[in-house]
């Protein structure tokens, strides 16, 4: 039986809780150069707390498949087995190589849902392309070329298709892509990683991007998904697979047809929660700040059964610091 909205309304500021244990864990490897140490931290910190919620938890979008442990795997049960049965899409540090390098926008992330509510997405490429809230419906298509979209959009807007920036992930397999947008008439900035906040860029929160497009993580995709569900936007998604191996992980998961477009609420339907706290600095969210008192934390949280967006911002105990060591 799929958990019920007030039940999962329940779980809000747990969810809050996790990123934010998680993201203090990983900025106390901010920095260092070392992606692994700074993920497996996130990892483990965001594991205790989702095995202290009174739930019965289910990773559907994680770390990697059972075979991957210790990282949050996809299938892994948490919580204390009590409460109520929650699908979980998560990612404890978005941004591995942002956080070693001590760049911005690295975060926390993770998404509730109920029962069946997530797409149990391999971890392998997917095909994305998402516009904000406040558009009509169907004012993109990921089949349409770059130049109708962005047309369309424009319209849609009542703007020139020369007012619109396009967000795209800085990749040798996007060349054809940006050429493409920049022929139609956009401006494009380039990100290196990150592409959950990307998506999130396209809403009211930022303003600053009107499209993003392109190749990146189908698990992030998910999550991706999971926060316009709450925000509002419109996206669609097609996983990409780059051999028979990947193929076959898919299928091991459920899904049968390879090639089907799936739209914002096949990605991420039903009720939803959606957290993020800020690892480093970024447009969104303030990262992790060190004080003699404790951490402070920035996080947002999102709830798609009333659309709302609270900004929390959280000063922390000194054992804050020391649960995460």
């Amino acid at each position: 039986m799929a958990v019920k909205t007030a039940s999962l309304a329940a779980l809000a500021f747990e969810a809050v809780r996790t990123t934010e244990d998680a993201a203090i864990a990983a900025a106390r490897l901010c920095g260092r150069g070392d992606e692994k140490a700074a993920d497996q931290a996130a990892v483990d910190a965001m594991r205790r707390a989702l095995n202290g919620i009174e739930m019965k938890g289910r990773v559907v979008i994680g770390e990697g498949e059972r075979d991957e442990a210790p990282m949050l795997y996809v299938g892994e049960e948490v919580g204390t087995g009590r409460g109520p049965r929650v699908d979980i899409a998560l990612d404890p540090l978005e941004g591995t190589t942002i956080c070693a390098t001590g760049r911005s926008d690295a975060l926390s992330v993770l998404a509730f849902s109920e029962e069946g509510g997530l797409l149990n997405a391999p971890d392998v490429y997917m095909d994305k392309i998402a516009v904000g809230d406040g558009l009509p419906e169907g004012v993109i298509d990921l089949d349409d070329p770059p130049k109708r979209n962005l047309a369309n959009l424009a319209k849609a807007k009542g703007c020139e298709v020369s007012d619109l920036v396009a967000l795209v992930l800085d990749r040798p397999r996007h060349q054809d892509l940006i050429a493409k947008l920049r022929e139609a008439g956009a401006r494009i900035k380039l990100i290196q990683d990150g592409d959950v906040a990307g998506v999130i860029a396209t809403t009211r929160l930022s303003r600053d991007i009107d499209l993003y497009v392109g190749i990146g993580g189908a698990p992030e995709g998910v999550l991706a998904a999971a926060a316009l569900r709450c925000i509002g936007g419109q996206m669609m998604g097609r996983l990409v697979f780059r051999n028979d191996d990947e193929k076959q992980r898919a299928r091991r998961l459920g899904i049968k047809d390879l090639t089907k477009k799936y739209g914002l609420h096949e990605l991420a339907g039903g009720d939803l929660l959606f957290a993020a706290t800020g690892v480093t600095d970024g447009w969104m969210l303030e990262g992790v700040r060190s004080t003699g008192r404790g951490p402070t934390t920035q996080s947002i949280l999102m709830a798609a059964s009333t659309g709302s967006l609270r900004k929390i911002t959280t000063a922390h105990g000194p054992a804050a610091t020391a649960a995460s060591e």
